[in-house]
């Protein structure tokens, strides 16, 4: 089982070569640590961007490599999970859209610590007591 879950920004770095520091630190935890996965909402938004570009054979080709990450699935217990976390942050007034507390949730309920480079927004849900574990691969 992977120890972390990528967020999308930091996924989308490693596929497109960005970040020098964040290839290497991905290409460090395989080695070391074994494979990374990412959830099924960050498909679902690298999808939504390269649909929003019209960029049908780069939707094809990540597809098609999804065989070889472990995808970690937005199921009931996360689900149940995200909307507990939605409502908490929503009633402090500190709301961070829908994705991002469905990713945490993933993270909380798989036990990963979530890889995100949107630290503002992930550490609010922290701050509202839950265990969220948080590493940028950008520093």
């Amino acid at each position: 089982m992977p120890k972390v879950l990528l967020d999308t920004d930091i996924f989308s770095e490693i596929l497109k070569n960005v970040d020098r520091r964040v290839v290497r630190r991905a290409e460090e935890h395989v080695s070391l640590e074994g494979p990374y996965a990412i959830s099924t909402i960050t498909v679902m938004e690298i999808v939504k961007g390269l649909r929003k570009k019209a960029q049908v054979e780069r939707i094809r080709k990540f597809v098609a490599g999804l065989a070889t990450i472990p995808v970690l699935n937005f199921d009931e217990s996360s689900a149940e999970l995200a909307g507990r976390i939605s409502a908490d942050l929503e009633s402090s007034g500190q709301p961070i859209g829908r994705a991002d507390p469905m990713v945490a949730a993933i993270a909380l309920h798989h036990n990963l610590t979530l890889v995100t480079g949107n630290r503002s927004h992930f550490e609010r849900i922290a701050l509202l007591g839950y265990p969220l574990k948080l590493d940028n691969w950008r520093d």
